[in-house]
């Protein structure tokens, strides 16, 4: 096994261990423990041989989001990008719609994208807080950029029919669809969705043939302890073939349909289940040098693209409480209404963060901000801005004959107004975190690893004057002939994908299935990922 998967296990079961008290047994806890040292080590094919542990990418794609393949970074380091402002996506303005509308998941699913959210009313009168009903709505489009709300004719709103609404009453504050991509997935299952609140009981399971019309699978709730006073959201984890759920908890105190007294921070709890209704195998995440933080949402998922890395894109959650800052923020009425019902809802703010697991539980997450608020404009820099939708999806570019890109959805004029809607913004493809070196020059060598195919691509970009080269290593560090860097055509440009080539040519399928390192040689350039493909 590798260095970071050696110290996660480690880490994982200490953790659990000397959290019991003295002379206990504890039996589901040390059960738990090993469920979770077992999905720390079995999701990646790890060969230990002779010599440093291998690594087997076969063709999968590889990114930085985490530092799982890097052995050591010289003169180059990790970068995190941010996603670019685009169009408003959709505003939600509809009689059952409002600025408490929420909780947005978008698929794509074929030639359609759609798009599922909380529909409700929220303002603030004589100091208190007015929540209207909760409905769950539906939205479509078919490039991710335009979107309409189709008349459904499912559900009565205020004597009419002609509305988006696709489901009233249970787990509509919080309802989150997935497409589920299990192979042995019933049609009638095609889609299926989480939600549900504690007093409610918990979170139900619920099923769909076509995204539209929903019904449970069940009378009875599927997980019944935690908070769930959030968006809760499960999908069909291949790497471990079985389902995984991620939902919020809190660090202290009770939070039950009998007691609500939560305590600490907010915070994110995974299970897993083979069938979507009996669910075990629970463990609170952990991350690699962050502190302690309210993360509000959770939008964990298999990033497409490589669907072996789990990404999530949490709320952070901060409360700030009246400053000369927070009185410069936009809308100050508005946040000082909010504030008379409860300091929280004036003064507290919220932002993107993004985090990448290899295992489900421990993450690898960025301290700073992934989303921003941005510069200060109306329906910003409040309470529920920047909750960004779960799932990341490819649309095409605005530019003539450049690369898809990835578009991402977050919120704007939350608890404001009588609306609110959702900005799309843009990422390239992979373009979450790269290696990047500046004009000086840096280099980035993978720890040992094996591949199977013959022809490596990269996704790079570079100036004018930059650069990317690579050396294939034997693990001792010796060049493999034929693959030094004085062999390795310099590349340059801004590419998504583009073939590495040496003197002797692109294939390196004779090196398929041996123990080699890839030396990444960067001037005033960033890597984001790689692939060994056919």
């Amino acid at each position: 096994m590798s260095r970071l998967q050696r110290r996660h296990g480690l880490f994982i079961m200490c953790s659990v261990l000397t959290s019991m008290g003295p002379g206990m047994v504890d039996v589901m806890r040390i059960k738990s423990a090993f469920f979770r040292l077992f999905v720390v080590l079995t999701p990646m094919a790890v060969f230990a041989g002779e010599g440093p542990d291998v690594i087997d990418i076969g063709s999968r794609r590889e990114l930085f989001v985490d530092t799982f393949l890097i052995e050591s970074l010289d003169g180059a380091q990790q970068r995190l990008h941010h996603p670019v402002a685009q169009n408003i996506a959709t505003v939600n303005n509809a009689p059952w719609e409002g600025a408490g509308s929420g909780y947005h998941s978008v698929i794509h699913d074929g030639d359609v994208y759609r798009m599922y959210y909380r529909g409700s009313a929220l303002g603030v009168a004589a100091g208190k807080l007015k929540i209207g009903p909760q409905v769950y709505c539906y939205a479509e489009s078919p490039d991710g950029k335009t979107w309409t709300k189709p008349d459904l004719g499912l559900f009565m709103h205020d004597g009419s029919k002609q509305n988006n609404i696709i489901l009233t009453g249970l787990g509509c504050h919080n309802f989150a669809p997935f497409l589920d991509s299990n192979p042995a997935c019933r049609p009638d299952e095609r889609f299926k969705a989480l939600g549900g609140t504690a007093k409610e009981g918990g979170l139900f399971a619920f099923k769909s043939a076509d995204g539209i019309h929903w019904s449970l699978l069940q009378q009875d709730p599927v997980i019944t302890v935690g908070a769930f006073d959030s968006q809760n959201l499960a999908f069909w984890d291949g790497n471990i073939q079985k389902y995984r759920a991620y939902f919020r908890t809190f660090t202290k105190g009770v939070t039950t349909a009998k007691q609500w007294t939560p305590a600490g921070y907010r915070a994110i709890r995974t299970a897993a289940s083979a069938d979507f209704l009996a669910w075990g195998d629970e463990a609170d995440l952990t991350y690699e040098d962050s502190p302690g933080e309210h993360l509000y949402t959770n939008q964990v998922g298999p990033y497409y693209r490589a669907p072996h890395i789990l990404i999530g894109f949490p709320t952070r959650y901060v409360e700030r409480g009246w400053s000369e800052s927070m009185r410069a923020l936009p809308e100050l009425k508005h946040r000082e209404e909010r504030a008379d019902a409860h300091l929280r809802y004036g003064t507290a703010l919220t932002e993107g963060l993004l985090m990448a697991s290899r295992d489900g539980v421990h993450f690898d997450r960025w301290n700073e901000a992934f989303l921003r608020p941005g510069p200060q404009r109306p329906d910003t820099w409040n309470y529920g801005h920047q909750f960004i939708a779960w799932h990341a999806v490819e649309t095409k570019s605005d530019l003539p004959g450049a690369a898809s890109e990835i578009s991402l959805y977050a919120s704007e004029g939350a608890w404001t107004g009588s609306s609110n809607a959702m900005r799309r913004y843009t990422l390239r493809l992979d373009g979450f975190v790269s290696v990047n070196a500046p004009w000086k020059g840096g280099e980035l060598i993978t720890r040992t690893l094996k591949f199977d195919g013959r022809k490596l691509a990269i996704n790079f970009a570079t100036s004018a004057a930059g650069s990317v080269q690579v050396e294939i290593q034997h693990p001792n560090g010796t060049v493999v002939p034929g693959f030094g860097l004085n062999d390795c055509r310099e590349l340059f440009g801004d590419s998504v994908d583009r073939t590495v080539t040496w003197q002797g040519g692109p294939d390196v399928s004779k090196l398929s299935g041996n123990a080699l390192r890839l030396r990444f040689v960067l001037k005033d350039a960033d890597l984001y990922s790689f692939q060994v493909t056919e």
